[in-house]
C-alpha cells in the first residue's frame, strides 16, 4: 500500500521499533528462564554432592574411630585388674620395662638385657634386646670347687646392667639365670654339688637392685622349647599383623619355623611335625599361643654338644689306639696338643669310653684328612637300633622334618666362620663340605697366621665343628642335600640373639598371651592418615557449601 504522507511513514516506523523491542524482551526473558532453570538444577546436584561427601566423611571418621579404639572385652579388664595394673598412670604406660636373662652355658654364661613398651608387653615382635655381654672366664660348672669367686665372675655384667637400667626402674626388673647342659652334667655327677653353685649365683645376683626370680638348671627339652619360641616370636610368626581385610577373610595360621640349637654339651632340635604323630610322649609338647594350637616335636641330646662330642670322639680314639700319641684327623697338620687322661674321663659323657691306660697325659697330632675326621663321628651316632617308624640317632624318635628350620648358637658360629673364610654364603652341603675339606687340609701355621685375632681353642676345633656340623645334620638329623637350603643360620634377629633366652624370659612373665590379644586392626601410620583424609574432605565440603551460601552471584560468574 503506498504512503499517502509523511504521518502515516512515521507511524509505520514506529510500530516496527515497539515490535522489535518486544521481540528483544521475550527472547531475553527466555533466555533468563533457561538460565534459571540450569542454575536450579546444578545447585540442587551440587547441593547432593556436597550433602553425600559431608555424610561419608562423618560417617568413615566415626566408623575408624570407634574401630581402631574399641573397648576391651569385660575379661580382658578383669585380666588386668588381677594383674595389678589397673592403675598404672599413663606416664607409666609410656615409660619402657626391662629385664634380664643370664645363659649359663657349659663353656660361658651370657647375660642379655631386654626392652618392651609397657603398654604393648603382649604383642609380637616388641621385646628387643638392648645390651649382650659376656661373662669373662668358663661356664658357671667350672666353679664346683671355687664357689667363693662366683660374685666377682659376675660382677663386670651385672654392673653394666645397672648403668643401663634407669634406677627407677630397676626395683621392678626381673633377673632370670638359667643353666643349661653343662649344670645338667654336673647334677649327674653331684647334685649336691650343682645345688651348691646354683645357691653361690643366687646370693650373688640377690645383691642387686633387681627383682631376682630365681636360679635354676632347665631341661633339655625346655631349652629347645624356649629356643623354638624366641626364633618364631622375633620373625612374627605366630601371630598374623591384623588389616581390614581381617573383618571379611580369617586370617590362616602362618607356618613356624623349626629350631636347631648347638652349645657346648647338648644339641637340640623342636619343629611341628607335618600330620604326623609324635610316637614318643617324652617327645611331645603343647602350646597354646595368641589362639593358636602347637604340637611340637622337641629333643635335647645330652653330650652330642660340640665340646662334648670331641670329647667322646678322642676318649674312643685313644680307647683303640692305646698310644700316648694319637694321629687325629679332626685338627690341622702340624697342629699338636697334651691332654691330660683324667680331664678326658673327668665328664659323664666319656664315662662308657673309659678304660685304664699305661699313661696320665696323651698327645693329640693333627693329620687333617675330611673323610677320615668325618668317618670318625659317624662311630657316635648308633644307628643299629630303631624302635619306632623313624628315628634320629641313639635309638631316639624323629618324625620326618617339615619346613624350615633356624640354626644358631654353635651352628651360626661355626658357619659364619666358614662363610668369612670362603667369601661365599656356603648355600649348598655340597658347598660346605668342600670348604671344610679345604679348611682341615691347611697347615695350622698358616691357619693361625691367617686368623691371628681368634683364640687358638677355637681356631684349632674349627675343622672338627664344620665335620661334626656336617655329620650332625645330615647323618644325625637326617637332612639331605636337598632340604639344606630349608636351613636358615641365624646369629641375630631384628637386633635380638636368637638362642632360648627371650623365650624363657616370655614364659616366666607370662607375655605371650594363650589367646589373641584384641589390637588395633589398623597400624598407627595408616589409622592416622585416614583419620587426616577424611577431615580434610569434611573440612571442604563445609567451606565449598559455606562459600556457595554466602557469594552464590560470585560463584555463578566464575562457573560461567
Amino acid at each position: 500500500m503506498p504512503f499517502t504522507d509523511l504521518e502515516e511513514l512515521s507511524e509505520v516506523f514506529s510500530e516496527g521499533k515497539t515490535q522489535k523491542h518486544e521481540l528483544e524482551l521475550l527472547v531475553s526473558f527466555d533466555r533468563s528462564s533457561q538460565d534459571s532453570k540450569v542454575k536450579r538444577f546444578c545447585s540442587k546436584n551440587i547441593l547432593i554432592i556436597l550433602g553425600f561427601s559431608s555424610v561419608s566423611a562423618v560417617i568413615a571418621l566415626i566408623a575408624v574411630g570407634l574401630t581402631q579404639n574399641k573397648p576391651l572385652p569385660e575379661n580382658v579388664k578383669l585380666n588386668m585388674e588381677k594383674r595389678g595394673v589397673m592403675m598404672i598412670s599413663v606416664l607409666n604406660l609410656l615409660r619402657p620395662q626391662y629385664g634380664i636373662v643370664l645363659d649359663a652355658g657349659s663353656s660361658h654364661t651370657n647375660l642379655y638385657i631386654y626392652k618392651w613398651p609397657a603398654e604393648k608387653e603382649n604383642d609380637t615382635g616388641v621385646v628387643q634386646q638392648l645390651e649382650e655381654c659376656q661373662v669373662k672366664g668358663p661356664g658357671i660348672s667350672k666353679y664346683a670347687q671355687k664357689t667363693d669367686e662366683i660374685g666377682s665372675y659376675l660382677a663386670e655384667c651385672m654392673e653394666m646392667s645397672i648403668e643401663l637400667i634407669p634406677a627407677s626402674k630397676q626395683p621392678q626388673t626381673p633377673v632370670y639365670l638359667g643353666a643349661t647342659a653343662g649344670m645338667r652334667l654336673l647334677r649327674i655327677e653331684s647334685e649336691q654339688t650343682a645345688d651348691k653353685v646354683l645357691d653361690a649365683v643366687s646370693r650373688s645376683l640377690k645383691s642387686y637392685p633387681f627383682a631376682f626370680q630365681g636360679a635354676k638348671i632347665i631341661t633339655g627339652q625346655e631349652e629347645g622349647a624356649y629356643g623354638w619360641i624366641t626364633i618364631n616370636y622375633l620373625l612374627g610368626r605366630f601371630i598374623q599383623e591384623q588389616n581390614w581385610l581381617s573383618f571379611i577373610s580369617d586370617s590362616q595360621k602362618q607356618e613356624t619355623f623349626g629350631a636347631l640349637d648347638l652349645g657346648g654339651a647338648s644339641t637340640q632340635i623342636t619343629f611341628v611335625p607335618l600330620n604326623s604323630t609324635i610316637e614318643d610322649p617324652d617327645n611331645s609338647l603343647q602350646f597354646r599361643l595368641y589362639g593358636e594350637d602347637y604340637t611340637v616335636y622337641t629333643h635335647s641330646f645330652l653330650c652330642y654338644g660340640k665340646d662334648q662330642a670331641l670329647w667322646q670322639k678322642l676318649a674312643s680314639d685313644i680307647q683303640v689306639s692305646g698310644a700316648s700319641i694319637l694321629k687325629d684327623p679332626c685338627f690341622n697338620p702340624g697342629y699338636t696338643k697334651t691332654v691330660n687322661v683324667s680331664e678326658l674321663y673327668g665328664t659323664p659323657c666319656t664315662k662308657r669310653f673309659k678304660k685304664k691306660l699305661p699313661f696320665d697325659q696323651f698327645q693329640i697330632q693333627g693329620t687333617g684328612d675330611y673323610e677320615q675326621c668325618h668317618q670318625s663321628i659317624l662311630k657316635l651316632f648308633n644307628n643299629s637300633q630303631c624302635p619306632y617308624s623313624q628315628c634320629a640317632f641313639n635309638g631316639v624318635f624323629l618324625p620326618p622334618l617339615h619346613g624350615s628350620f633356624g640354626a644358631f648358637s654353635a651352628f651360626y658360629f661355626v658357619m659364619d666362620f666358614f662363610k668369612k673364610i670362603s667369601n661365599d654364603s656356603v648355600s649348598s652341603q655340597e658347598k660346605m663340605t668342600e670348604i671344610t675339606k679345604n679348611f682341615c687340609s691347611k697347615p695350622w701355621e698358616e691357619v693361625k697366621t691367617s686368623h691371628p685375632t681368634i683364640k687358638e681353642k677355637y681356631l684349632s676345633e674349627y675343622c672338627f665343628s664344620g665335620a661334626y656340623i656336617l655329620s650332625l645334620l645330615l647323618q644325625g638329623y637326617n637332612f639331605t642335600g636337598n632340604s639344606w637350603d630349608q636351613i636358615h643360620f641365624m646369629g641375630k634377629i631384628k637386633d635380638s640373639n636368637a638362642g632360648w633366652t627371650l623365650g624363657y624370659m616370655l614364659n616366666l612373665t607370662n607375655m605371650i598371651p594363650a589367646e589373641q590379644p584384641l589390637s588395633p586392626p589398623l597400624p598407627h601410620s595408616t589409622y592416622i592418615s585416614l583419620m587426616v583424609l577424611f577431615s580434610l574432605v569434611l573440612v571442604a565440603v563445609a567451606i565449598t557449601g559455606l562459600f556457595i551460601c554466602r557469594k552464590p552471584s560470585y560463584f555463578w560468574k566464575e562457573a560461567v
